[in-house]
């Protein structure tokens, strides 16, 4: 993911998917290019910081769903990590069962869904 702060915006996703750094290459301030991966599956993410921002709408979209608790309660949670709140559709069909579009601190965009609890339930 093309970024202006690469080590800042690895920090705020590896704490949103509780990610961690490559273990014999940990993130540092100033990096220009931080990789962070899921300890389950190994799955990564690599931020690289470049001096062009991103033109229009970014060109990736995470949708977030809860592996745990409620969607409300991640939405708080990520409001506290540094995140924003776009466009607030919680009840957009019907109470409580709708999305939050969320920024992170670069202004990327994401949704926060209902967990698989939530979904269930209703």
């Amino acid at each position: 993911m093309d970024c202006r702060d690469a080590y800042a915006l690895s920090e705020f996703w590896r704490t949103v998917l509780g990610y961690t750094d490559v273990a014999d290459d940990p993130n540092e301030p100033g990096d220009e290019e931080c990789m962070i991966l899921d300890p389950e599956s190994g799955h990564s993410l690599l931020f690289i910081q470049v001096a062009d921002p991103t033109p229009g709408k970014n060109r990736w979209h995470l949708d977030l769903r809860p592996c745990e608790g409620r969607r409300d309660d991640e939405v708080e949670r990520l409001l506290q990590l540094g995140a924003s709140i776009v466009a607030d559709r919680r009840d957009i069909h019907g109470p409580g069962v709708g999305w939050v579009t969320m920024a992170d601190p670069e202004q990327n965009q994401f949704c926060v869904l209902r967990s698989d609890e939530e979904r269930k339930a209703s």
